[in-house]
């Protein structure tokens, strides 16, 4: 994590640094809030660690500040552990608050919490995006906002209808489709037994993800139905 600490106790500051520099995180410090700021603007901060006592800017006109732009995590630090300031401290956007003096131990415990709900965030993001945006089966890797085909990570050259033939079939691992099927959901017209078409593109494709075209373990025929896509690490699924 990209740990921002604003602390005006230049010991502290400095403790504070180094302790949590050795759990592995990159640490920005500031002696007041002005400083902190600007460092927040300039910088990729993951979580705030914010004194609320400080000159020039306090910690709360700084979070005030830092919430019109992020939600960024942020834990407060003060010695006033009264129940109207904690009140204060969450009510303008803080997620934690810690009074001094307090172990380095509950800190980094404070720290280790926001860290696993930042990742669980992020976790999430990602897998609900590669789901929009990617399609995958075995090797083969589809970038749909890109439009590249992958195989072990190397790119794979696609025509414009091989590209969407190969996108079908990966939306539908196992599915079979006939050629009428995939004429019509790929060239948005009528079939009128275009056996060539389908045929020449089908084997155009299947030259360039099949380690072995004439003994295909991806783009699998189906005798007297049609084809389907299939994981090759997936026993009984070629005909």
């Amino acid at each position: 994590m990209r740990i921002l600490i604003a602390e005006d106790e230049k010991d502290l500051l400095c403790l504070l640094k180094d302790q949590l520099s050795r759990e592995g995180h990159v640490i920005f410090t500031a002696e007041n809030g002005e400083v902190a700021w600007e460092i927040f603007k300039k910088e990729a901060i993951d979580l705030c660690i914010l004194d609320v006592m400080m000159p020039v800017m306090d910690g709360y006109t700084l979070i005030k500040k830092i919430r019109e732009k992020s939600e960024v995590p942020a834990i407060f630090l003060t010695a006033r552990g009264d129940e109207m300031d904690r009140v204060m401290g969450f009510a303008l956007g803080a997620d934690d608050y810690l009074v001094k003096p307090f172990s380095m131990i509950e800190l980094k415990a404070r720290v280790q919490v926001q860290v696993r709900h930042i990742q669980k965030q992020r976790q999430t993001y990602i897998e609900n995006n590669v789901a929009q945006k990617s399609l995958s089966c075995g090797a083969l890797y589809l970038n749909l906002d890109e439009a590249i085909c992958y195989k072990n990570n190397e790119p794979i050259t696609l025509s414009a209808k091989e590209y969407l033939l190969l996108k079908l079939l990966m939306e539908n691992i196992g599915h079979v489709f006939t050629k009428r099927q995939l004429y019509n959901a790929v060239w948005k017209e009528d079939y009128l037994y275009d056996d060539n078409t389908i045929m020449v593109h089908l084997s155009k494709l299947r030259a360039k993800i099949e380690e072995q075209p004439k003994e295909p373990e991806y783009l699998v025929t189906i005798r007297g139905i049609g084809y389907k896509l299939v994981n090759p690490s997936k026993a009984g699924d070629k005909v």
